[in-house]
């Protein structure tokens, strides 16, 4: 392969004697357009339609001229358009503009005028960028609508709740299933701000200094489903902040969901057996037959690596460039943009399925949590506020109640409370009903009932969270549905400005009128 030019452009510029090498068209040229052509096109047209109704406005083309470019940009499609280096030099933006001057029936020599690819590809791409975000947010909203179901389901099954890998206190699969859903509402609003923070229309910017011509751009911004134009033009071409934002949200949701498999995998695991996925989710091992893996769930850790790796991948890309319009910037920091969405995207319905279908083993996690003394916190407690005991000593006599209750085999309920009183005098305190302490601490039940504030794994507070959580989450949804509203009106007054302009009939003539002619003739 070498990098000898091909045969002469078709007259795109004067600068330059030829299309680009076949290196360059095969290495870099031809995949970018096919993946433009695939992802932006759709973009590309709405924007030349745009720019063709403000023509219109401006006289620079008639509203009939304006329409004809409209009418042959809606015919382009994958299979009109071609990256050719000796035609279009294998650039989407002159690919339509031949397909657009080929069609026509005759030249419009002010097409195109006063224009640039720098803004139009700024405006395709953050296009694009909310467009993958409007459909990431969707995929989160179905899966926090799953699990806020099954939060409800299960806010009354005791589990025991881990801290430092160790079993600590009694919580429900409901209570855990919230907190997950307090993320993925979190993770909404966040991707919901970067949306609204990156719907500035480029357009209208030009290469990066402004245009000669008096565009609206407040008119081509809402046209587009934008909020506003991008103030400064310069920010317009040069900054992909959007990029790097987005893909950071998806960094941070990765790291948490990466959490939330964790504690799946763990559940899972034979010497838990907390929770089982159906068969269709599992699989096996090739040489033990006893044996039923959930790779599913390493698959879903798996891929929010990723998540973090594209992220840094995108800031990389810009970093230490100048600020301009620059294709470094463009195109190569994006280049994994889409797969950091389809990415995100995939695990996200791979992790909604696995929430839908698992089941949670009730008689498993009770037994772990009547067999561990998870209510140490509780009995502490209860010597300082029945007892009298002073906190830290409490915590002390508590501890070697716990210690010594173990040695002996003793089972956390109903508990040894002669064990216990011996702790206690050991500190000089006299206990009233040992025994009450203990059965109270250590029921499993009351583990959960006795909780009294606000945010805890208690059923009644877990289901007040929930509450608030579906309304949250409906909220997000209608302000999502506002956003795809808004884009949809653009593109209907997009439309209606290129349609064409009715023909009002003239006025009857009054004596025509009265003498029963008709309008403008001699006839009766």
């Amino acid at each position: 392969m070498t990098s000898q030019p091909t045969a002469p452009a078709a007259e795109l510029s004067g600068r330059i004697r030829g299309g680009p090498s076949d290196l360059l068209h095969e290495e870099l040229l031809a995949p970018q357009f096919r993946f433009e052509v695939r992802h932006l096109l759709d973009h590309y047209i709405a924007i030349e339609k745009t720019l063709a109704a403000e023509y219109a406005r401006m006289g620079v083309l008639s509203t009939a001229e304006a329409r004809s470019v409209a009418v042959l940009l809606d015919q382009a499609g994958p299979e009109t358009l071609t990256a050719r280096p000796d035609d279009n030099m294998s650039d989407i933006a002159f690919a339509l503009e031949r397909h657009v001057t080929a069609g026509l029936p005759t030249p419009l020599p002010r097409w195109h005028v006063d224009r640039s690819r720098n803004d139009l590809q700024a405006c395709a791409q953050a296009m694009f960028g909310r467009e993958q975000i409007t459909r990431l947010a969707a995929a989160l909203r179905d899966l926090c609508a799953v699990v806020l179901e099954r939060a409800e389901e299960t806010r009354t099954s005791p589990m025991p709740g881990y801290t430092h890998f160790q079993a600590a206190q009694i919580i429900t699969p409901g209570f855990h299933l919230a907190a997950v859903a307090e993320q993925l509402l979190h993770t909404q609003q966040r991707l919901l701000h970067a949306y609204d923070g990156m719907n500035a229309c480029p357009l209208g910017a030009g290469a990066m200094a402004g245009q000669e011509l008096p565009w609206d751009r407040a008119r081509m911004a809402r046209m587009l489903g934008f909020d506003r134009p991008q103030p400064n033009a310069l920010t317009a071409v040069a900054s992909r902040r959007w990029s790097a934002e987005a893909t950071a949200e998806l960094s941070l949701l990765g790291a948490a969901l990466s959490r939330f498999a964790t504690d799946l995998l763990t559940w899972g695991g034979s010497e838990y057996g907390f929770i089982e996925l159906p068969d269709e989710l599992s699989g096996i091992s090739s040489a033990m037959p006893q044996k039923k893996n959930y790779p599913v769930l390493e698959r879903i850790r798996g891929r929010t690596a990723h998540l973090t790796a594209f992220h840094a991948d995108v800031l990389l890309g810009q970093r230490n460039t100048p600020f301009c319009n620059l294709v470094e910037v463009s195109k190569e920091a994006g280049t994994h943009v889409l797969a950091a969405f389809d990415s995100a995207h995939g695990t996200v319905r791979l992790l909604t399925e696995v929430v839908r279908r698992v089941g949670f083993r009730a008689d498993r996690m009770r037994a772990v949590c009547e067999r561990e003394y998870l209510g140490g916190f509780s009995l502490a407690n209860a010597l300082t506020l029945s007892e009298g005991a002073p906190w830290r000593t409490a915590q002390v006599v508590a501890g070697k109640y716990v210690v010594s209750a173990a040695g002996a085999g003793a089972p956390p309920h109903p508990g040894e409370p002669d064990l216990l009183a011996r702790a206690a005098a050991e500190h000089g305190l006299t206990l009233t009903d040992p025994a009450g302490l203990l059965a109270d601490a250590f029921d499993v039940d009351r583990g959960l009932t006795r909780l009294a504030s606000t945010g805890s794994a208690h059923p009644d507070a877990v289901r007040q969270a929930l509450r608030t959580q579906r309304d949250t989450h409906e909220e997000l949804a209608a302000a999502w549905d506002r956003r795809s509203e808004t884009v949809r009106a653009g593109a209907a007054e997009t439309a209606r400005a290129l349609e064409p302009t009715p023909q009002i009939p003239a006025a009857r003539n009054s004596t025509d009128a009265g003498s029963g002619r008709r309008p403008g003739t001699g006839e009766r």
